[in-house]
């Protein structure tokens, strides 16, 4: 081991402390923000790199470059140092300086890439990796031989013209993959401000390509949002430790350091940021694709060889690869023109061309209102494209089109949701909704209002309020104007303000109540509404996250469907469902004084357990504490009581797909009715050691407690909370300590929160009556819940 002094750390020691110490401190600092963090941030690690590289004493034939973020001169606080040391091959001690120049920036806490390399070397490898390609087109001279690091930068830009060939198809094809893994900056809730498309990465993609020469450099537009992106980016990074995924907990603090009103009003901006950056990206690999056509590459890039036209619906035609207008085409006599060629372009598949759409912006006629039948078909059946139809519509977006057609889109453009289920902005939610809407068509009646319900349903989150109720207003006045008869509009204004009913209600309140069944079907009138409604909700809920839709709620919703689907058709209400073996089989071991415990997985693939015991007070309130002791989530829990016996079904969800321990289960049962185990004190602890943090960007309002008169013969209590450990049992508990018999529990949880349904009856057995009593049970259940 050598000693401090000698070792390379030590040799440049007298020139790293202070200005690493300026470094660390600047990562922190709230006054800097934008393009002067930037700035700082790159002169004072290329001022340090000179000193760094002074000291190690290199010899002529040296040159330091850096790369990356330090060598476009973009760095983020936590970006790391990309460097190469760069040599002609004949330089003595290459490695003794690279120790000098790389020990005191480890030891500086800073995280480096680098490397050691001729120039020949370092063209080999990026000839071999694209990633290397890439990194070394951002190369800038730091220190040493200037004619070295120029040498290399110009061969570099050389080696990449000539190669373009060959290395622009799979640059595009691991572009598209990531966007496939990372999303859209535009869309998410929670971009990746430097892997989704829209992002830094595609900026530096469009700089590869104008180095390549197959297209112009990033036009201002391209530009200023690449600034946005890296002003936010500045900020994050001093928030999380480097990290460029911009979730909603860091959005406040952002939107404030940066100047903006709130965290929607900046995440409005970079959704704006990155439709402008994903556009010119999609662009620029089109013009890229005629470009090399004439070497044999087009059709890789989506453009084919082929001059001629081939026609795809009136005024309109394929060329190239693109959808264009016919030659003839008049936008300014024909104001459907432009939903032909939207139309067109999702059929098909083959973008829009930018000149297309610029003519189209420039030259269109207003759409008359009502719209003429054909604009309305037109607009149907670039719905009922699918996926395709989403391109199609944000061209139109993009163009300023859209609006023009829909003056409604407008607040809902780029409009953040603060909710934890939702993964899109609420513009995109209502296209992937549509999209998701085109592959049910064949299950309704009327495809058409399936398709224009989808992308309306949402739309009342643009105005102030409750969104069902303000989407209501504002779809009542679309469909007239899109000119539905009457009936239909009617329809369709039915569909905004019932879409969450299927959902809700199958999720929230008890299937088996024929109260349930006569409410919904009152409330969608006929059998093709409950269609309708049933394939809505379905590509809502896919549309909008992977929490918003799975098999239970599936077979719930479907069940809810049937079972008023059933009723419409004059069929005689549900009757309860007969006990099975199991379930006698535990009540008759019950009589015997003791708790019986069964844990099984019933045909609906849920696991589900099933108590019975003497019945008695607090007695749900002790199953459901042992159940979220075992670390169980219920999905819904139902009472039943005869001759003195309770029998209680529970449909939980298990940690890891393992079944609960059955004798574990029932002996803690036994020991929390029995007095020895305190419920409230192991579920305190278990919650005490585990952290369950609520995200800022995702506050939940107090608890609130409704109630709901629709059953029978009970009354149903909803209460609305923030999940956590024990959160049913505390409610089960506070109901039960009022003396109320919970019959039925629903269970539903939203993200982190939880709305549970509790079907109770009074102590004379009947429904609660209205004032005081449900004051003192609203009060008893937030008790509780504190």
């Amino acid at each position: 081991m050598p000693s401090d002094a000698e070792s390379p750390a030590a040799a440049t020691a007298p020139v790293k402390a202070a200005q690493v110490e300026h470094l660390h401190a600047l990562r922190g600092r709230s006054d800097i923000v934008g393009p002067a963090l930037r700035r700082v941030l790159t002169d004072t690690v290329r001022a340090w790199l000179i000193r760094l590289f002074e000291a190690a004493d290199p010899g002529p034939g040296i040159s330091l470059v850096t790369l990356g973020g330090y060598g476009r001169g973009e760095p983020a606080p936590g970006s790391d140092l990309d460097l190469v040391l760069v040599h002609d091959g004949r330089a003595p001690d290459v490695g003794t300086v690279a120790d000098r120049l790389w020990y005191p920036i480890w030891d500086a806490g800073i995280s480096l890439d680098h490397s050691v390399r001729t120039v020949d070397e370092a063209l080999r490898v990026a000839a071999s990796d694209l990633r290397a390609a890439l990194g070394l087109l951002d190369v800038h001279h730091a220190a040493g031989d200037e004619d070295l690091s120029a040498r290399l930068r110009e061969r570099t830009l050389a080696q990449w013209r000539s190669g373009a060939r060959k290395r622009l198809p799979d640059l595009q094809e691991a572009g598209e993959e990531r966007g496939r893994m990372a999303g859209d900056v535009a869309f998410l809730l929670e971009p990746d401000l430097k892997s989704a498309r829209g992002g830094l990465r595609d900026v530096q993609i469009l700089r590869a390509l104008a180095a390549a020469w197959v297209t112009d450099a990033p036009p201002a537009p391209v530009q200023e949002a690449h600034t946005l992106l890296l002003d936010v980016r500045g900020e994050l990074h001093k928030r999380t430790r480097g990290r460029d995924k911009l979730l909603l907990q860091e959005q406040d603090s952002v939107a404030e350091a940066l100047g903006y009103a709130d965290a929607d009003a900046l995440a409005h901006a970079v959704a704006d940021a990155g439709r402008t950056i994903a556009w010119a990206y999609d662009s620029a690999w089109r013009r890229a694709g005629g470009v090399l056509s004439q070497q044999g590459w087009g059709r890789r890039f989506g453009r084919t060889r082929r001059p001629n036209r081939r026609p795809l619906a009136e005024g309109v035609v394929e060329q190239n690869g693109e959808v264009v207008l016919a030659r003839n085409a008049d936008p300014a006599a024909d104001p459907v023109l432009v939903l032909r060629a939207a139309e067109a372009s999702a059929r098909t598949d083959m973008p829009l061309a930018p000149h297309t759409l610029d003519r189209l912006a420039a030259e269109s006629a207003p759409m008359p209102v009502p719209w003429p039948d054909a604009a309305r078909d037109a607009f149907v059946g670039l719905l009922a494209a699918g996926p395709p139809a989403v391109g199609a519509l944000e061209a139109l977006d993009h163009a300023g089109l859209l609006v023009r057609l829909l003056p409604e889109w407008r607040r809902v453009r780029s409009k953040p949701q603060r909710n934890a289920v939702h993964r899109f902005t609420v513009d995109r939610h209502l296209l992937e909704t549509a999209a998701e809407a085109a592959d049910r068509t064949r299950r309704v009646d009327r495809p058409d209002l399936l398709l224009l319900a989808a992308l309306f349903h949402d739309i009342g989150k643009g105005w102030p309020g409750d969104h069902v109720t303000a989407g209501e207003k504002v779809v009542a006045r679309i469909g007239p104007r899109l000119g539905l008869p009457p009936e239909d509009a009617s329809v369709l204004t039915t569909l905004a303000a019932q879409h969450l009913l299927l959902p809700e209600v199958a999720t929230r309140r008890d299937l088996d109540d024929p109260a349930t069944i006569r409410q919904v079907a009152g409330l969608v009138g006929s059998r093709g509404v409950l269609d309708l409604l049933h394939a809505l909700t379905e590509a809502d809920a896919l549309a909008t996250g992977p929490a918003a839709w799975g098999p239970w709620k599936a077979r719930l919703v479907g069940e809810l469907v049937d079972r008023v689907g059933a009723w419409l058709g004059g069929a005689p209400p549900p009757k309860p469902p007969a006990l099975t073996a199991d379930q006698e089989a535990l009540l008759s071991a019950a009589a015997a004084g003791d708790p019986h415990l069964l844990v099984r997985v019933g045909e609906d693939e849920l696991v589900h357990v099933t108590v019975a015991a003497p019945d008695q007070m607090g007695l749900l309130t002790a199953i459901s504490g042992v159940v979220a002791l075992h670390r169980l989530d219920v999905r819904r829990a139902t009472a039943y009581s005869t001759s003195g016996r309770a029998l209680s079904e529970l449909v939980v969800s298990t940690p890891y797909g393992r079944l609960p321990d059955e004798a574990k289960m029932r002996s803690d049962l036994v020991a929390a009715l029995g007095g020895s185990l305190s419920l409230d004190q192991r579920l305190r602890e278990r919650e005490e050691s585990v952290s369950l943090p609520r995200r800022p960007g995702l506050a939940s309002p107090p608890p609130e407690v409704l109630f709901d008169d629709s059953a029978e013969d009970a009354t149903v209590v909803e209460v609305r909370a923030q999940d956590g450990i024990g959160v049913l049992h505390r409610i089960v508990g506070g109901l039960a300590g009022h003396g109320l018999d919970v019959r039925t529990a629903i269970v539903s949880t939203l993200g982190a929160d939880v709305v549970d349904a509790f079907y109770v009856r009074g102590r004379d057995g009947g429904p609660l009556p209205a004032g005081a009593e449900r004051e003192r049970v609203a009060h008893a259940v937030l008790a509780a819940l504190e």
